[in-house]
């Protein structure tokens, strides 16, 4: 394993740390602008940013989307549990430790140099209530006692790419056995046009859950550009409204679709089963350029 300094990105004498780990290249890079904020990129590819001292800042769009869900989830600053399918460098498990105090979490992430990594660069708050697995997700997943999670959140990339296994049916029933009664599943998915994995996802969503809604920035849905999206589904009602007025309001404004729209969207996709899941598509170079 190499671990070198790059001085090519210096903040105030504070340098880019860059080692590899099992998923590839990872560099954790100095924010100029906030003094012990990094963010995590593996292969050239951003994964997470952390402000060690204000971690209810959530800088990547997909983020900020995903807290807009952990606020609803429950009255707020109410301890929760949460499993989180995908660490990078635990951006939302930081989140939901600040958010709601007393807070139980667990967080799977296959890649255990890059726990070992993260752990030594970006501590965790040793008071906060995180486990973390270094096992494949749908490994740990199985390990979640049944109806434990009040939600369950996956954000898991290989190469840039959610793995196969992690999005089909088969996967979300385990979903479902993980959740409590009336507990959330959140998922941040990528595509580009013409959006045939994110219509298959939504589709294979409505087929385990009574409710799906979706977040994301008009262009992607309009399939203009690559981009994240945030799956939200639930057996119970989704707060839609405070959703929308939220996703509204970020700086960069995103839509929220759910019901009969949503549904249409997905343009007669079918849902995807494990015989027949595919990974993600690739994103075009471009995109983290």
């Amino acid at each position: 394993m190499g671990r070198s300094r790059n001085p090519d990105r210096p903040r105030g004498g504070v340098e880019a740390v860059v080692e590899t780990v099992d998923g590839g290249l990872a560099e954790l890079l100095p924010d100029r602008d906030r003094a012990r904020a990094w963010t995590l990129l593996i292969d050239g590819a951003p994964q997470s940013y952390v402000d060690l001292d204000d971690p209810t800042y959530l800088s990547f769009e997909y983020q900020r989307r995903l807290g807009h869900v952990i606020d609803l989830v429950a009255p707020a600053g109410k301890p929760v549990h949460a499993v989180h399918l995908g660490g990078g460098a635990f951006t939302l498990a930081r989140y939901v430790a600040a958010t709601r105090p007393r807070a139980t979490q667990q967080v799977v992430e296959r890649d255990a140099t890059l726990v070992q990594l993260v752990r030594r660069e970006l501590p965790l708050d040793t008071n906060a209530r995180i486990r973390v697995r270094a096992v494949d997700a749908r490994e740990g997943l199985a390990k979640v006692l049944d109806g434990w999670a009040d939600l369950v959140i996956a954000d898991v990339f290989s190469g840039a790419r959610t793995p196969a296994h992690l999005t089909s049916t088969e996967f979300l029933d385990d979903v479902r056995r993980a959740l409590k009664p009336g507990g959330c599943y959140a998922a941040n998915l990528a595509d580009g046009p013409p959006l045939a994995h994110l219509r298959r996802q939504i589709a294979t969503a409505a087929a385990r859950f009574a409710e799906v809604a979706l977040i994301a920035d008009p262009a992607v849905l309009r399939g203009k550009r690559f981009g994240n999206a945030v799956l939200v589904a639930s057996d119970a009602p989704l707060p839609i409204a405070e959703l929308t007025r939220r996703a509204a309001s970020d700086p960069h404004p995103g839509r929220v679709e759910h019901g009969r729209a949503l549904l249409d969207f997905t343009g007669g996709a079918t849902a995807v089963t494990d015989s027949a899941a595919t990974a993600s598509p690739a994103p075009p170079p471009s995109v983290f350029r």
